[in-house]
């Protein structure tokens, strides 16, 4: 996106589709005002447009001078705008009709279709916000729970670009002598020696493996995961759905095979993303719709990110249980025994014989017993034994997740030729490539299609 790209207005409907009470067109650039003047005819005889004013009127067409709607608009001088440039946000009733009157009248009058994610775009160009925070944006539209809400958040306040940085300046302390000791070889500078280099990039290297170790987690929370509830028939498998639902959505019967399809439902575990899926019993059968049910259960299982095998407490095991043990041995496996309310016939030692390490968890799927210590099992499984970071600081995004990878890597070779005692410019090149992987994160060394993919995957209007 070229300076002359960024002189064009833009104009979008900023709120999402479908009826609402009101509605946003959104415009942005060097013509926003001069358009703004040109549509809206005020109630009020004394409107002098200030900034940051809302005002009262009519929205009008240029073309037929009809009203299209009563609206209150807002001019915002800029660069203290989001975008860093003037804009105009014309407030309509939230009717998908008017909005798209209005926006055809503002493209009548000089501006361009916003393409998808061009406002943060321009934010991002007049540096009102850096990469990684304008990628917190998107999160934050997107976040499915609290939890993803409150580490997008975070991000956009600029708790990871602040990290990068101070990173970033680590390393150039130790750049800064390297390469003087090259360019003035022949001087008499006080340059330190190789080796008193190491100890500040092994605090580096750290720093950006603690870094790297909050990627699991902010991952989860970003996308959240899929979480199968399996086992044989009638142990209670949609009961333990709809309690973790907290509503009734599958039928629960003492008939065995009463659920044939699989059900799910998105949830919140602990502030995590869970797309939650009850299944129909595994068990022989010459049924074919129970067939055909589970071999979707077995299609499920294959791309779940937790398996809750669950047990009923109240019977003994059989080789159904064990078939199942043995299918989703490889995967993780969280292992419930259900009925913890009724007589136990089934005894840990039994399951040792079959399970090995994994600990059983009792619960009672009618009363609520174990449920919250279920929930912190999955959010624990998902997480692959990574331990929860209190820090604000966590990497969500696949592409940051890179980048910190091929630092550390970089970094890790300039260390090795520094203690080789190999010339300083080895080292120094890895150490100036590790900085520029690193201004990838916050879009200082990005090219200009790495920003048309990042930005494309933003909603027209934001």
């Amino acid at each position: 996106m070229n300076a002359l790209f960024l002189k064009d207005t833009i104009a979008a409907i900023a709120t999402p589709p479908g009826v609402g009470a009101v509605g946003i067109v959104r415009i942005s650039g060097p013509k926003s005002g001069k358009i703004g003047r040109l549509l809206f005819k005020p109630r009020s005889p004394d409107c002098r447009f200030e900034s940051y004013h809302l005002y009262h009127g009519d929205i009008l067409s240029l073309r037929t001078g009809n009203i299209l709607d009563e609206v209150l608009l807002v001019f915002m001088k800029g660069p203290r705008t989001f975008t860093g440039e003037d804009c105009v946000e014309i407030h309509c009733h939230g009717g998908p009709v008017i909005l798209q009157r209005v926006l055809e009248a503002a493209l009548e009058a000089g501006a361009r279709p916003a393409e998808p994610g061009e406002f943060t775009r321009r934010a991002f160009l007049n540096n009102r916000l850096d990469l990684s925070q304008a990628e917190a944006i998107c999160d934050i539209i997107m976040a499915k729970t609290e939890g993803g809400l409150e580490r997008a958040l975070h991000q956009l306040k600029g708790a990871l670009s602040g990290k990068i940085r101070e990173i970033r300046e680590a390393i150039l302390q130790v750049l800064v002598p390297l390469e003087a000791s090259i360019d003035f070889t022949e001087e008499e500078l006080d340059t330190p020696e190789n080796r008193a280099l190491l100890p500040p990039i092994d605090k580096v290297l750290g720093d950006l493996q603690i870094l790297l170790g909050t990627y699991q987690e902010g991952r989860l929370f970003r996308e959240g995961i899929s979480v199968v509830i399996a086992g044989k028939v009638n142990v209670g498998k949609s009961s333990l759905f709809n309690r973790l639902v907290g509503e009734k959505r599958a039928i629960v019967t003492p008939i065995a095979g009463t659920t044939r399809d699989f059900i799910e439902e998105s949830i919140s575990m602990d502030g995590l993303p869970v797309r939650l899926t009850d299944t129909a019993g595994l068990r022989e059968t010459d049924n074919l719709i129970e067939k055909e049910g589970m071999a979707f259960v077995r299609e499920r299982l294959l791309g779940a990110d937790v398996v809750i095998v669950i047990l009923d407490g109240s019977e003994p095991l059989g080789p159904e249980e064990m078939k199942i043990f043995e299918e989703n041995k490889n995967r993780n496996m969280i292992l419930v025994v259900n009925k913890a309310d009724l007589p136990h016939r089934l005894s840990e030692g039994d399951l040792v014989k079959y399970t090995g390490p994994l600990q059983p968890l009792w619960i009672s799927a009618k009363y609520g017993e174990g449920i919250d210590v279920l929930k912190k099992n999955v959010y624990d499984v998902a997480r692959r034994g990574g331990s929860h970071h209190a820090s604000d600081t966590i990497l969500t995004a696949v592409r940051h997740k890179v980048a910190v990878e091929k630092a550390i890597d970089l970094l890790s070779k300039a260390k090795e030729s520094l203690q080789a005692g190999l010339s300083p410019e080895c080292a120094a090149f890895d150490l100036r490539q590790a900085v520029e992987t690193l201004d990838e994160i916050t879009g200082k060394n990005l090219s200009e299609e790495i920003l048309d993919q990042i930005f494309s995957t933003f909603c027209i209007g934001k």
